[in-house]
């Protein structure tokens, strides 16, 4: 099977996170931060390790900014849910994934928040002015995803950081699809919460993610409990990273994530995106050409969009596209994509699209081989139309 759904989770893994999850489970056992004896320091110390890469990596100020998640939705809802308060309007985006959405909607049903999504455009100057015309005086979050799951278009992030500031408002950026392709400094851009995965382009074991931010004091805990300090106290502590912390990390997944973090660094995060912009032009380039296949979004360009291409054969819904694929060897995903507003705005919420979404280890000649076959199953569906 010729994975290409990269965009869901990576995988394969780098041998470098397997040989790490394979020693923290052999060496590192014991729970950080709950007891004294050298063997649960030694795994605290590996812990912290990874929240020291992560904080470089992503440009933190210091480590304590990091805090370690399930997933990058659990670290949106961490902010959504702890931020806002009632009376709070918030502006996102209509390339949102629903874990911005549900939350949102799940707070403005129940009385507590309004939020409309800004129409964004291939022009980054009408997709700010989009947003800037949202605002209002209860404006307090603006909350986007870095690049769309489904199309891999971009939003100039960096723009609404910096208008996001201008108006006093908190700058929440979703990165799931972003980290470990695109440059991110949060310290730079202006990010007041970034939230991400771990297992995706940062190639870390599923269940990790990550929630970056200097404002943590600012967040009501979802989960409160035993953080190994301050035990004596009923209140939760109100620092960080412990205050968003409790229960007992995924030690297992941070290492691997301290791994994955590893790999990116020496692949040079730059080299992966080009190499991995190559392989989905590639197959862009070789369907675009047959009839019967439609394309929603121009071809993928390193530093314009994301190695991700949605497209959909005449006569057949995404998921008969994508099983047909997966007898032929391929693994991709059909569908919604957990993405709704995205599909209404591109006008394929009904069949949704068949999404390939490119990882490091994808290659030209794997590129080749699932053009033909999509070619070749866009035949057999005119063929079939022809006879009825």
């Amino acid at each position: 099977m010729v994975y290409f759904d990269n965009a869901a989770t990576s995988f394969p893994k780098p041998l470098l996170v397997k040989n790490a999850v394979d020693s923290a489970i052999v060496r590192y056992g014991a729970n950080p931060g709950r007891s004294g004896h050298d063997l649960a320091a030694e795994t605290g110390k590996k812990v912290y390790d990874v929240r020291v890469k992560a904080a470089e990596f992503f440009g933190a100020r210091n480590e304590e900014q990091v805090v370690f998640m399930q997933n990058c939705t659990y670290a949106l809802n961490t902010v959504i849910k702890g931020l806002l308060r009632p009376g709070d309007h918030v502006i996102t985006s209509d390339m949102e994934h629903n874990s911005v959405m549900r939350p949102l909607h799940t707070l403005e049903a129940r009385g507590i928040i309004t939020y409309s999504c800004a129409v964004t455009s291939y022009d980054d100057e009408e997709t700010v002015d989009a947003f800037r015309c949202l605002i209002r005086d209860n404006t307090r979050v603006i909350i986007t995803t870095h690049a769309s799951n489904v199309f891999g278009i971009k939003l100039p992030v960096q723009k609404l950081a910096l208008l996001a500031r201008q108006y006093g408002l908190y700058f929440v950026l979703d990165a799931a699809q972003t980290a470990g392709t695109e440059p991110i400094h949060v310290t730079d851009m202006g990010i007041d919460f970034l939230c991400t995965a771990g297992h995706k382009g940062l190639y870390g074991p599923a269940g990790t993610g990550l929630l970056i931010t200097p404002y943590g004091n600012c967040l009501s805990p979802l989960v409160e409990g035993g953080t190994g300090s301050l035990s004596f106290d009923l209140a939760q502590p109100d620092f960080l990273p412990d205050r968003l912390e409790s229960g007992t990390l995924n030690t297992v997944g941070i290492i691997g994530l301290g791994a994955g973090l590893d790999f990116v660094n020496r692949c040079g995060l730059a080299n992966i995106a080009r190499c991995e912009c190559k392989v989905a032009r590639c197959v862009y380039d070789n369907i675009s050409k047959e009839k019967g296949v439609i394309l929603y979004t121009p071809p993928p360009e390193y530093g314009v969009n994301l190695p991700v291409v949605s497209f959909n054969i005449e006569g057949l819904t995404s998921e008969e596209t994508t099983a047909r694929l997966n007898k032929a060897g391929f693994a991709l995903r059909g569908g919604l994509h957990c993405a709704p507003t995205v599909h209404k705005k591109f006008g394929t919420d009904s069949i949704g699209t068949a999404r390939i979404s490119v990882g490091a280890f994808n290659t030209v000649e794997q590129a080749c081989d699932l053009a033909n076959a999509i070619c070749k199953i866009a035949r057999s569906s005119r063929l079939a139309v022809k006879k009825d």
